[in-house]
């Protein structure tokens, strides 16, 4: 069997009209060229529905086959068959299997892989590792966004004395700089990657009660105890490039999407954690668990509740339950 293809040496754009056929294991062309060549030494391309094949010679050279049904009847023939993957990507039933293999493995890594990993990774890591990513954060944000605290030295001496007091629950307590701040950031508390834990004034105000801060800073202390911010900026480079690998190079406001909305489930998860940390603290230093419920109770009262299914933080409610069902 003679199949009908175009020959084109690899060195220029010439097309030569032959013919192409096998005979005992030697592959013969003729036409505007006549040669032979053993059949092991060709490469063929992969069969497609719509692409042309090609068959490949040693020193760059190729064929163009003009009668695909032809050449893959000659292929049977003669005993070649498709890759498993090959003959999947003919196949819709295959392909579909390949897809919800591929989500399923994504997915499964997200939810299980991507946090183990991360974890590993931000253990691994010296802590002066994570300080000096966040070194001069504090400096940075006290130039755009919190001014000195208006506290009494004597105040801040006390909340300060009070929480070194305290037992933490696990061995290793992560070093750590209690700093206060007032600003535009309303009552709220903060670990920094550099160590510091921020307490604004607002927060002080609004709780009225040094039980509660102890809550409010063991919880922040947990933060740095389980290294969830380096934690967090492993997960959020890895989906960040999981996402431009799979969506290819597009905008940086459109990358940032998944990256930012699949980032939210391991913040509520440190959130869970920090406050497990806190609520293991108070108990075991005998401080009441009501104290610290009490805090997002004034808060809810506060501020209100963000959006359910963009917020970061887990819901009052949920963290007031939470807490009351570990008394």
């Amino acid at each position: 069997m003679a199949i009908s293809a175009y020959y084109f040496d690899g060195k220029t754009s010439k097309r030569f009209v032959v013919e192409f056929s096998v005979m005992s294991n030697i592959a013969y062309v003729s036409g505007d060229l006549q040669f032979a060549t053993p059949l092991a030494d060709l490469r063929f391309s992969e069969r497609s529905r719509h692409a042309v094949r090609k068959v490949s010679f040693p020193d760059g050279a190729y064929l163009e086959i003009q009668d695909r049904s032809a050449f893959n009847a000659m292929l049977d023939d003669l005993g070649f068959r498709d890759s498993l993957v090959v003959r999947m990507q003919q196949s819709w039933r295959g392909t579909l299997l390949a897809l919800l293999i591929t989500v399923a493995v994504l997915v499964l890594g997200y939810l299980y892989g991507l946090p183990a990993a991360s974890k590993a990774i931000a253990y691994a890591l010296p802590v002066s590792v994570e300080r000096s990513i966040g070194h001069g954060t504090l400096a940075l944000l006290d130039k755009h966004v919190m001014s000195p605290t208006a506290l009494p030295i004597e105040r801040r001496q006390e909340i300060t004395d009070r929480f070194r007091s305290l037992t933490p629950p696990k061995p290793g307590e992560p070093g750590y700089e209690l700093v206060f701040r007032k600003g535009n950031v309303g009552p709220n508390a903060f670990a920094l990657p550099s160590g510091q834990i921020v307490l604004t004034d607002e927060i002080v105000e609004l709780v009225k009660d040094d039980d509660a801060i102890m809550g409010i800073l063991a919880h922040e202390l947990g933060h740095l105890h389980e290294r969830h911010l380096m934690r967090r900026i492993v997960q959020t480079s890895t989906v960040g490039a999981v996402a431009t690998l799979l969506f290819g190079d597009v905008s940086s406001v459109v990358a940032n999407i998944p990256t930012v909305m699949l980032d939210m489930k391991y913040s509520r998860d440190a959130e869970q954690e920090a406050d497990d940390y806190a609520i293991a603290m108070l108990k075991k230093n005998g401080i009441s668990l009501s104290k610290f419920a009490m805090v997002f109770e004034k808060l809810s009262a506060k501020i209100g509740e963000p959006a359910p299914y963009l917020a970061s933080h887990p819901a009052s409610a949920e963290r007031i339950a939470h807490i009351n069902a570990a008394q």
